[in-house]
């Protein structure tokens, strides 16, 4: 059975789309495609054409890799065979079970000029409220790149579609970033991020443990930024709150 690349494309609406690609003994390029699921039914096989370029035009339109997959001739998908295992060796079913080691990102912003102008702000003042709490952890900068290419975006004036990855050493900050965005909720921006086996992250952080448990935080350790954030409604100190009262015990 061969080992396909497998790629997957999020929609707007939350949904998922797969596309996987594997060359062939006789150098033909054979790819398949549907939605995501345990088996992608359609299939085309081509010659003339390269995996590495076939792959980078898909990865321009969107499509991120999630991994390396087996797929039988009715379109099944499987994990790989490792090389130590038995030939014999039952394969699982289903959708391959991919480990959680980075995030997958996609904004489609189609709002007017008023809203683009105010998602704009909101995004370079939570970068300042990122890069305050940074430094008084003592964390060095990310270099993810999406934090560029979404200001730029949201300095224009026309829609935009952007998407990308967010890796474990890009640290917890760019999720936070993204999740302050989708919490916000604006008016045609649309912000969908998902874990590798395609499950979509919600806009309340205290529902993401697993994805926090990946970049080895909590809840109560980012608390402060959450609430700047607005991710977290921030609590009510009632020593702070009682200590202006007038004692009116009698």
């Amino acid at each position: 059975m061969a080992v396909w690349s497998l790629f997957r494309y999020r929609n707007s609406d939350g949904s998922s789309k797969d596309w996987a690609v594997t060359t062939n003994a006789d150098g033909s390029i054979s790819t398949r495609w549907g939605k995501t699921a345990s088996r992608l039914p359609s299939i085309n096989t081509r010659t003339g054409i390269r995996q590495h370029d076939i792959e980078r035009q898909k990865q321009a339109k969107g499509y991120v890799f999630v991994g390396e997959v087996e797929i039988d001739a009715d379109g099944n998908i499987r994990l790989p065979r490792s090389t130590t295992m038995a030939a014999s060796s039952p394969m699982p079913s289903g959708n391959p079970p991919v480990p959680l080691d980075k995030l997958y990102w996609h904004v489609d912003c189609r709002a007017g000029h008023v809203t683009l102008l105010d998602m704009g702000i909101a995004l370079r003042r939570w970068l300042g409220d990122l890069g305050s709490w940074s430094q008084t952890q003592g964390l060095a900068v990310s270099d993810w790149s999406g934090w560029q290419r979404l200001i730029d975006a949201s300095l224009g004036e026309d829609a935009f579609d952007l998407s990308g990855q967010i890796h474990l050493e890009h640290g917890v900050l760019p999720w936070l970033w993204l999740m302050a965005l989708k919490h916000a909720a604006y008016p045609g921006v649309s912000v969908g991020i998902a874990t590798e086996s395609g499950r979509d992250v919600s806009a309340e952080l205290k529902a993401e443990t697993a994805v926090l448990a990946l970049f080895d935080t909590d809840v109560e350790a980012i608390r402060p930024l959450a609430e700047n954030l607005g991710l977290l409604k921030p609590r009510l100190d009632l020593a702070l709150a009682m200590a202006d009262q007038t004692d009116h015990w009698f």
